[in-house]
C-alpha cells in the first residue's frame, strides 16, 4: 500500500500529502492506473482524519494527478504530471499570499464531514420521503421536519412539541426572524456587552437600538440587567447562556433563573440563542428559555453542532407568537429549503446527529488542550469541549493591532472590538477558533505563531 513521506510540517496536511503524491508519479514510485488506498487506509497509516485524505485526494484530481471512480476508488492518471521542463514557456513564480490558517470561523471539525454528509445524502436520495421534498412546504414547515426539529430539541427541551417548532434557513436567519417579527423599528434590544457581530449588524440593519449588558464570568449581571431595565423599556433580550460568543461564559442555573425572572417583572421577550448548547459540561442545567417559558423563543440550528452545509434552525415559541414568527419566514425567505429540511430530518431520525456531536466534543477537548499548553503563560478563558478561546493580550497589544499583525503573518483570528455591543472602549481581547484548521497539527503550529508573536514587543514592527 501507497503511504507517503510527509516532509517536515510547514503547510497543511492534506497539501503535504497532495504534495507526496506528485512527487511520487513523477519518481515512479506510482504508475498510470495504479489504485490508491481508500481514505480510512490511509488515515490509519498515517494518524489523520478521513477528511484529511478525502481533500488530499480532492487537491490531487484538481491538479490532474488522480482520478476518482465511484465504487472503484481513485486511480493515478499519469506517470509523468506536467512540470516546468515539459513546458515551453518558461516557469511562472508564485508570487500570490501563502495560505492563510483561518482562526475567525467558529465551525465543526472538517474532517469528518464528507464521509458522514455523503452517506446522509445517499440515504436522502433513496428516502420514500424524497419526492415530498422537492415541493412547496407550509407556513413552520412540513409536520416530519417540525417534529425532527422537536426530537433534536428535546435533548435541551425535554417538554418541545413539534407544533411550536418553525423552520428557519439557519440560525441567523431565526434570529432575524425572532428580532424583525417579535420588535418594532426603534425598539430597545438588549444582549450581551460582547456578544456574536451578526447581533450587532442585524439590529442596526433593522434599525432597533441595541445595548450591551455588562457581564462578569457568567456572562450577563443581573444587576446591570435590572439597572438598564430602571431606565429604559426593553423589547428583547438576545443572550446565549451556554459557551457565549466570544466569552465561553455558561450562566449558572441560579443566572438563568434570575434573568427569566427580570423578563417577567420588565415584561421583555427573551431570545435564546443556544446554538452552542450541545457543548454544555453540565447538560442537567436547563435553557434559559425553560424559566420564561411563555414569554422566551428558544432558538437553535444544526450549522456548528452536525455541519454548516445544513443550514436549517429551528425556533420553539411559545403558542402567542407562533403566528408571528412563521409570518415572518414567509415573508423573509417564502419557506426553507424542504430538500435542506428532509436532509437534516434523516440526520437527527437516524441518530447520526448524535455520533457527530460526541465527535466534535471530543476534538474540541482535544484541541482545547493543545490550546491551554500553548497559552499557559496567558490569559485565556474557554471551556472543556468549547470550539474557541478569548484570550486576554498583555500590554502593551491592542486587540486590532494584534489581528493585523497576525494576519500579515499568515493567521487570521478576530479582534475584541468586533464584538463589543457598543463601541465604547479599547480591548486587548482576542477570540480563536480551535475547529478551523484541519489537523491537531496544522492547530498547533498556527497558535505557536500567535504565542511567539504575543511575547515580542509590538513596537518592534513598527
Amino acid at each position: 500500500m501507497w503511504v507517503p513521506q510527509l516532509s517536515e510540517f510547514n503547510q497543511p496536511v492534506y497539501l503535504a500529502i497532495a504534495d507526496a503524491l506528485a512527487r511520487d508519479i513523477s519518481n515512479g514510485v506510482l504508475n498510470k492506473g495504479d489504485r490508491l488506498p481508500t481514505l480510512r487506509e490511509l488515515a490509519t497509516a498515517l494518524d489523520v482524519t478521513p477528511g484529511t485524505i478525502s481533500r488530499a485526494y480532492s487537491e490531487a484530481q484538481r491538479r490532474g494527478l488522480v482520478q476518482g471512480e465511484v465504487g472503484r476508488g481513485t486511480f493515478v492518471l499519469t506517470q509523468n504530471p506536467p512540470g516546468p521542463a515539459a513546458s515551453n514557456s518558461p516557469a511562472a513564480l508564485n508570487l500570490g499570499q501563502p495560505e492563510l490558517l483561518d482562526l475567525s470561523i467558529i465551525k465543526p471539525g472538517s474532517e469528518t464531514l464528507e464521509h458522514w454528509l455523503r452517506d446522509a445524502l445517499v440515504s436522502l436520495a433513496r428516502s420514500t420521503d424524497f419526492a415530498g421534498a422537492l415541493d412547496y412546504a407550509p407556513d413552520g414547515g412540513h409536520p416530519a421536519h417540525r417534529e425532527a426539529g422537536a426530537q433534536w430539541l428535546r435533548h435541551s427541551l425535554p417538554e418541545a412539541q413539534w407544533q411550536q417548532v418553525i423552520i428557519t434557513a439557519g440560525a441567523q436567519h431565526g434570529l432575524m426572524v425572532a428580532m424583525s417579527a417579535l420588535t418594532n423599528a426603534g425598539d430597545l434590544v438588549l444582549c450581551e456587552a460582547l456578544c456574536y457581530p451578526g447581533i450587532i449588524s442585524l439590529a442596526h440593519g433593522l434599525e432597533r437600538r441595541l445595548r450591551g449588558v455588562p457581564m462578569d464570568d457568567e456572562g450577563i449581571i443581573p444587576e446591570a440587567l435590572r439597572e438598564l431595565c430602571r431606565r429604559e423599556k426593553p423589547a428583547m433580550l438576545v443572550c446565549v447562556a451556554t459557551c457565549q460568543n466570544p466569552t465561553a461564559a455558561i450562566m449558572s442555573q441560579q443566572r438563568r433563573a434570575q434573568i427569566a425572572a427580570l423578563a417577567e417583572e420588565f415584561d421583555f421577550i427573551i431570545l435564546d440563542d443556544d446554538i452552542y448548547g450541545f457543548l454544555a459540561t453540565d447538560p442537567s442545567i436547563k435553557p434559559l428559555s425553560a424559566f420564561a417559558p411563555d414569554r422566551s423563543v428558544y432558538l437553535t440550528s444544526l450549522s456548528k453542532s452536525v455541519m454548516p452545509a445544513l443550514r436549517i434552525g429551528y425556533l420553539h415559541s411559545p403558542p402567542k407568537l407562533l403566528s408571528r414568527l412563521s409570518s415572518m419566514v414567509r415573508s423573509s425567505v417564502w419557506m426553507p429549503s424542504p430538500l435542506t429540511a428532509q436532509l437534516a430530518s434523516n440526520v437527527i431520525t437516524e441518530g447520526m446527529d448524535q455520533k457527530l456531536i460526541r465527535i466534535h466534543r471530543n476534538e474540541a477537548a482535544g484541541r482545547q488542550a493543545i490550546a491551554r499548553e500553548i497559552f499557559a503563560r496567558f490569559e485565556l478563558k474557554t471551556q472543556p469541549y468549547a470550539y474557541h478561546v478569548w484570550l486576554t493580550l498583555p500590554e502593551p497589544w491592542t486587540s486590532d493591532e494584534f489581528t493585523m499583525l497576525a494576519r500579515a503573518n499568515g493567521v487570521l483570528v478576530l479582534s475584541g472590538t468586533q464584538f463589543q455591543a457598543e463601541r465604547s472602549e479599547m480591548t486587548r481581547c482576542v477570540r480563536l477558533v480551535l475547529m478551523s484548521p484541519t489537523s491537531r497539527n496544522e492547530l498547533r503550529f498556527a497558535l505557536t505563531k500567535l504565542a511567539s508573536l504575543i511575547e515580542t514587543d509590538p513596537r518592534r514592527y513598527y
